[in-house]
């Protein structure tokens, strides 16, 4: 069996979908195992760029197979809009290499409104959420009341239970957030139409995806990054998942043992989108200039991003959490041009030095970042096709990532495109 997980190591937007379309090339099967269409990812591809938010990256791949585990929360809506994005844009999708779990939990017209409202309620407290129903949907399976794939394309269970479930959400919605209730006839015909058209595309992926490791090559692709993880990340400023490598086995149905290594994308500094701590931001004009100049705005909401230095004892949380073995260095090129760069080695926490993420949001807030300073490199880093061709200041910078967090780099990205990745060593 051959298995690698490539997952996030910090706060998301670290250019996953770039170099899980870049690994892709040499899997068989790409399998996304957690989080929503909250999730964006932006893959180059000669001229092209392709904004995906359900899809595995492996669709732009003509003989991969593509899987939606039973950890993905599924909106049928937005699946079908980025299905018919990717065929206008000359892309196969079609149920030969496109597979949806028959237990994945589907994302309701309630949801997104109990999202907002929810939001709304909070004032300052808000979490910063896209609104688009993840976390409601999520609440619902751990509650045991959601409705999933399975049961969407079984017009009498659909309907048994959708009844149940609106009459509930439109107490919530009328008598705790005064809002108007959702039309139950509506939702029917409108997500029984949809569900004739996702019918076939769905399977049970845990048993197709068992099959497919004995003999192939399998790329599980997560969503989000490990601080957003539900369990070991900022919370409550978190998903609703479990973004870490672990969410691999209860997200699609394999056991751990079958997994061979795990990958975390690390962009050459940090960046986290929502509200919450963040002991190495910039709030600066250094800040605002790795922003435009690595263009952090969302792809799923277009948010600016809030910008820092590199926030190395993140990335020890990631080896430690996910059992990484081995980075993926991105956007190394963004950094390109400053005189001198930092990166974060521990924080100072009531007077004691510490290097782990404390659990308290109160504690983190506190921590006050240690650096070491190092020298910077010239924008002639996007031309390297080799590690031979890097810098040597960015050698040195790259090595202190190694040195760290006890993880090797494997892969250093010096722009978006496909050809701007070298590969140093073992995944």
């Amino acid at each position: 069996m051959s298995a690698f997980v490539v997952l996030g190591s910090q706060w998301g937007d670290e250019g996953k979908g770039k170099m899980t379309d870049y690994l892709a090339e040499g899997a068989d099967v790409v399998v996304r195992y957690q989080g929503g269409n909250n999730a964006g990812h932006t893959v180059e591809v000669g001229d092209k760029k392709y904004k995906l938010h359900l899809i595995p990256s492996g669709i732009l791949y003509k003989d991969k197979l593509n899987v939606i585990g039973n950890g993905v929360v599924l909106d049928p809506e937005s699946i079908f809009g980025e299905i018919d994005y990717l065929i206008g844009e000359g892309v196969e999708v079609t149920p030969e290499n496109l597979v949806i779990s028959d237990r994945a939990h589907v994302i309701m017209p309630y949801h997104k409104i109990l999202d907002g409202a929810s939001e709304k309620f909070r004032g300052d407290n808000k979490i910063g959420t896209t609104k688009k129903g993840i976390g409601p949907c999520y609440t619902d399976k751990a509650e045991r009341c959601g409705i999933r794939v399975c049961d969407l394309i079984d017009n009498e269970v659909f309907a048994e239970k959708l009844k149940y479930n609106v009459e509930i959400k439109n107490a919530i919605l009328t008598k705790v957030y005064g809002l108007d209730p959702v039309n139950y006839d509506e939702i029917l015909e409108k997500y029984t139409a949809l569900a004739d058209r996702i019918r076939p595309f769905v399977k049970d992926t845990s048993v197709i995806v068992y099959n497919e490791m004995k003999n192939k090559k399998v790329l599980f692709e997560g969503a989000q990054g490990n601080l957003l993880d539900i369990d070991y990340g900022t919370y409550p400023y978190v998903t609703s998942s479990n973004t870490t490598a672990g969410g691999v086995s209860a997200g699609i149905g394999i056991g751990p043992t079958f997994i061979d290594g795990a990958v975390g994308i690390a962009k050459a500094y940090t960046t986290r989108v929502g509200e919450g701590p963040f002991p190495t931001e910039l709030l600066d004009e250094l800040g605002d200039a790795i922003r435009e100049k690595g263009f952090e705005y969302g792809t799923t909401t277009g948010r600016p991003r809030r910008c820092g230095w590199l926030d190395a004892v993140i990335l020890k949380q990631a080896v430690r959490v996910s059992g990484l073995t081995s980075f993926a260095v991105t956007k190394i090129d963004t950094l390109a041009g400053l005189e001198k760069l930092k990166i974060c080695v521990g924080y100072k926490l009531d007077g004691k030095v510490i290097d782990y993420h404390p659990a308290s949001l109160k504690d983190l807030a506190k921590c006050e970042p240690i650096y070491e300073e190092f020298d910077g490199w010239d924008e002639s880093i996007a031309d390297a096709r080799s590690y031979e061709e890097i810098p040597e200041t960015a050698k040195i910078y790259l090595k202190k990532i190694e040195e760290y967090t006890g993880a090797r780099i494997s892969i250093v990205s010096v722009g978006p495109k496909r050809d701007q990745t070298i590969k140093i060593g073992k995944l």
